[in-house]
């Protein structure tokens, strides 16, 4: 059973920087798009960040030119550095691995990492 863990959540001021990584504990080969959510109390579960295995990535209007997606497909991580944090960015976050095939998609989350930025 394939599990991903977050790590690097925590506190911080705002305008500070963090940096969240995700690993999968088991072998798991050819995800197609790993994924950064996030989700604050009270909202929905929102994308933050989306990188795919050929290296395109995408972001939340939100967070566009302040966060940073990266993965390194040999070790099937991947990584969120964010800086310029806001209070606005508190929320948990969650890493998703997604694998596409002929039957359709498969998803992969991490248990959430929890990111706190006070004013």
């Amino acid at each position: 059973q394939v599990q991903l863990v977050e790590s690097g959540g925590g506190l911080v001021q705002a305008g500070g920087s963090l940096r969240l990584s995700c690993a999968a504990s088991g072998s798991i080969v050819s995800i197609n798009v790993m994924n950064w959510y996030r989700q604050a109390p009270g909202k929905q579960r929102e994308l933050v960040a989306a990188v795919t295995n050929g290296g395109s990535t995408n972001y939340a209007d939100s967070v566009k030119g302040r966060f940073t997606i990266s993965r390194d497909n040999a070790k099937s991580t991947v990584a969120l550095q964010m800086n310029s944090l806001k209070p606005d960015d508190t929320a948990v976050y969650y890493c998703n691995y997604r694998i596409f095939s002929a039957l359709g998609s498969r998803d992969y989350w991490g248990q959430g990492t929890q990111v706190t930025v006070s004013s």
